[in-house]
């Protein structure tokens, strides 16, 4: 169950998505709050202002958790993109949940001359980028199995711009965390996580999926332009679960 909450920012009402995971997940992530290895209980993916321009963006996210009344460790993300337009896709109980905002297009090997096209040309006001990618698996991997499949998560989201007709490899703030279930006590774990490995190959499927209908949903917003922002939360703001029961 995803939540999607709001709150009052900037003079607009903000949007965030929150997974309750609880005890029992072991995640890594790059995120600013909560990257790294190890156990988390929470993933926050907050939507801020387009231009956003604050240097403590881990301390942002620290206290819209505490806001929400998340405890312990977790993980914070932070996107200018749409996140009521969050897909998802699931392959065998591994399941990927994509905030998508493809603003600033760019190849991760770019020359350092290269200066970033924004997706729509000037003077279009809407430019939003970063690609955040939750994924989940029910099973137990090892740190190496774990680093692996975030590097499958990410091979399988280039693939999905490719494949949507995006000359990038993802966007400059682009983050992404992954979960998996902590070891029981047998402590017995699968220390494969790459596309070809049971977990991996499901995971790389979801991703791609849901980063694929991400990608061109985000493709038909910007030819329509933002949203009318409002200034403060409904009560349609939020809702107890974006995933299809």
């Amino acid at each position: 169950m995803v939540l999607r909450r709001a709150r009052s920012e900037d003079g607009s009402c903000r949007h965030q998505l929150v997974w309750k995971a609880g005890p029992g997940w072991r995640m890594v992530s790059s995120a600013v709050l909560g990257g790294g290895i190890g156990e988390r209980g929470w993933v926050l993916n907050a939507q801020v202002r387009a231009g956003y321009d604050r240097m403590d963006p881990d301390r942002h996210l620290a206290e819209l958790a505490e806001a929400e009344g998340l405890r312990g460790p977790g993980v914070g993300l932070m996107t200018a993109a749409e996140v009521d337009e969050s897909t998802w896709a699931e392959d065998n109980s591994a399941v990927a949940l994509v905030t998508t905002g493809i603003g600033v297009p760019t190849w991760a090997a770019a020359s350092p001359t290269t200066v970033p096209v924004p997706a729509v040309p000037a003077p279009a006001r809407y430019v939003p980028g970063t690609i955040n990618i939750l994924a989940v698996v029910p099973a137990p991997l090892s740190d190496a199995g774990l680093v692996n499949l975030l590097a499958t998560a990410t091979e399988a989201k280039v693939q999905a711009l490719l494949d949507a007709g995006y000359a990038c490899s993802g966007t400059p703030s682009d983050a992404v965390c992954v979960a998996v279930r902590a070891p029981d006590a047998r402590g017995e774990v699968d220390p494969f996580g790459g596309p070809r490995s049971l977990w991996g190959a499901r995971l790389a499927r979801a991703v791609h999926r849901a980063v694929l209908d991400g990608a061109e949903l985000d493709r038909s917003r910007r030819a329509c332009g933002p949203a009318a922002p409002h200034q403060g939360p409904r009560p349609e703001c939020c809702r107890e679960n974006v995933l299809p029961d």
